[in-house]
């Protein structure tokens, strides 16, 4: 009979933990329930023509209006200048909150390991880009692109202060301008009825600007003269065109800031003596007078050695005359 005994009795019997538990089997949810079965071939709704044209379109018209703003070297320096100081403005921001949160996941990554380690030991703990990057990966990613938008606004800054080395010629024609109206205000004024005056009509007469405007307007054009020429110099010399040397050259750049504070002011100042019918007649006085007021705590601290602000506030201050030149000058290609 043990010969004849069924083979399974060998097989290894499944422990009772493995066997079911008898409970119910609970019923599925509503959620799987109604969860719809797709085709694994169903194709997922496409745009229509209409909506792609349009699109296209948009695009079309954008790139238009861009190429137009790209045409002329105001339009170049203008969306160059947004670029500039909004990305320095992005940057300080990531900056700032990257490493603040990086800073919070480091002391408490080191509190945990501070934890583990048994009383009396010493132990050392080095914190490289590796760790911070495994602590906290997105603050890592975002100082990452800080440093990036850093760079960007440093190649534009660059390319703005090239593209003004031939800044010079464009005010040779101004300073025509200027001196040609002083002259023929100060013949107005010495000769009344001398036979040049005489010539000129009532209208013509009082378009001529008075002495005061005529001697501000003098006086910015020396202003801007000087702080380019000091501009290019220290420009060039810090690329080893001209032979200025390093101290020069940090000097050129302070006196160049500070006649742009100058400049600054005076234009402030005559935009806020203007009289309410007078304003009118100006190009974009608000416009005008928002540029020149960010831009005066600016100038101010770029004529500091030192420096007054931050980068934040900086980018934040310079992005403000970037945004009133480029509604401008988008408004003008419409």
């Amino acid at each position: 009979m043990s010969d004849s005994a069924p083979a399974i009795a060998s097989e290894p019997v499944a422990p009772v933990a493995d066997l079911p538990s008898g409970e119910p089997i609970p019923p599925p949810s509503a959620a799987a329930a109604l969860e719809p079965i797709t085709s694994v071939n169903e194709k997922k709704p496409q745009p229509s023509p209409a909506a792609l044209a349009k699109a296209l379109y948009a695009s079309d018209a954008f790139l238009a209006r861009l190429n137009k703003c790209l045409s002329t070297p105001t339009g170049i320096d203008t969306v160059l200048l947004l670029l500039c100081y909004t990305s320095k403005f992005s940057a300080s921001i990531l900056g700032v909150l990257s490493r603040s949160i990086l800073q919070r996941s480091l002391r408490e990554w080191l509190a945990v390991i501070a934890g583990s380690v048994p009383p009396g030991a010493k132990t050392a703990v080095v914190v490289d880009s590796k760790t911070a990057a495994a602590v906290a990966p997105a603050a890592a990613k975002a100082l990452v692109h800080a440093k990036r938008l850093n760079a960007l606004s440093t190649l534009l800054s660059e390319a703005r202060t090239m593209t003004r080395l031939w800044a010079l010629v464009g005010m040779y024609f101004w300073g025509k301008g200027v001196f040609a109206k002083a002259a023929a205000v100060w013949r107005a004024k010495r000769n009344p009825s001398s036979s040049s005056s005489s010539a000129l009509s009532a209208s013509e007469k009082e378009q001529l600007p008075s002495t005061t405007e005529t001697a501000i307007s003098l006086l910015q054009f020396s202003l801007c003269v000087a702080l380019q020429v000091l501009e290019n110099g220290a420009y060039l010399s810090s690329k080893g065109v001209l032979g200025w040397q390093p101290a020069r050259i940090g000097k050129a750049y302070l006196w160049s800031a500070r006649f742009w504070a100058a400049y600054v002011g005076i234009e402030i100042g005559r935009l806020l003596a203007l009289e309410p019918k007078e304003r009118w007649k100006e190009d974009s006085w608000k416009g005008n007078l928002a540029k020149n007021l960010a831009w005066a705590p600016l100038t101010v601290h770029w004529s500091s050695e030192k420096g007054l602000v931050s980068e934040m506030v900086v980018g934040l201050l310079g992005s403000i005359p970037g945004l009133v030149q480029m509604r401008e000058l988008w408004a003008s290609t419409a």
